[in-house]
This record gives structure tokens, C-alpha cells and sequence, in this order.
């Protein structure tokens, strides 16, 4: 069994960084690429980005290129997802969810097997 739990929401204001973490524990060597999505209210989870098992391959949606920024510590079993200069449409809960075997993943939140219970991100204008 794998258990992803996720901290570091909160509430900032718009142009403002927070960093969210994402702790694995469990079977933590079945977790092959991560990923963080997000759900805005009244609308379906998104993909925000993600990471490959080395950390040596990232992906980010087009709506956070440039100012998030995905990192991954495999020896804490931590994903991290910095976020820079934050707006009004980044409120969302954020989730973190990883993949159970080594194929890779292409944005669509029902390819990981893995997720955490989210964590709620409000950007005050």
C-alpha cells in the first residue's frame, strides 16, 4: 500500500509563492512517476505538473510554465511543487498522485493509481 499526504496550503495573495509538499509512505519503491493535479471549484482536476522517478524529466501545464517549478527527493520519498507569483486562478484544492508502474503518464488524472487528500490553495486578488 502506497499513502501520499500532502501539506503547505494555505492562503497567500496574488504574485505571492507557497510550496507544497507531498509525503509518500507505505510501498514507496512501487511509485514510478508523480504528479500534482488540481480541482478549482465547480470544475473537473486538472493536471498542473509532474515528475519522472529520477526527477530527470518534468511536465507542466501551459497555464503554470514559467512559474511552477516540480521537484522530487526520492531518499525523504517527497514531491515537491513550488509556486511563484500566484494568481487568482490558481485557487484550487491540489492533489498529489503517483503511478504504479513505469509507463509513462500523459496528464489524465485516471492513468495514476496513487493520491493524496489534497490540499486547499486560495490566491486572494
Amino acid at each position: 500500500q502506497v499513502l501520499l499526504e500532502e501539506s503547505g496550503g494555505g492562503l497567500v495573495q496574488a504574485g505571492g509563492s507557497l510550496e507544497l509538499s507531498c509525503t509518500a509512505s507505505g510501498r514507496t519503491a512501487y511509485i514510478y512517476e508523480m504528479a500534482w493535479f488540481r480541482r478549482a471549484p465547480g470544475e473537473e482536476r486538472v493536471f498542473v505538473a509532474s515528475t519522472s522517478r529520477n526527477g530527470d524529466m518534468t511536465g507542466y501545464a501551459d497555464s503554470v510554465k514559467g512559474r511552477f517549478t516540480v521537484s522530487r527527493d526520492n531518499a525523504k520519498n517527497m514531491v515537491y511543487l513550488q509556486m511563484n507569483n500566484l494568481k487568482p486562478d490558481d485557487t484550487a484544492v491540489y492533489y498529489c498522485a503517483g503511478a504504479r508502474d513505469p509507463r509513462p503518464r500523459t496528464g489524465w488524472d485516471n492513468e495514476y493509481e496513487y493520491w493524496g487528500q489534497g490540499t486547499q490553495v486560495t490566491v486572494s486578488s
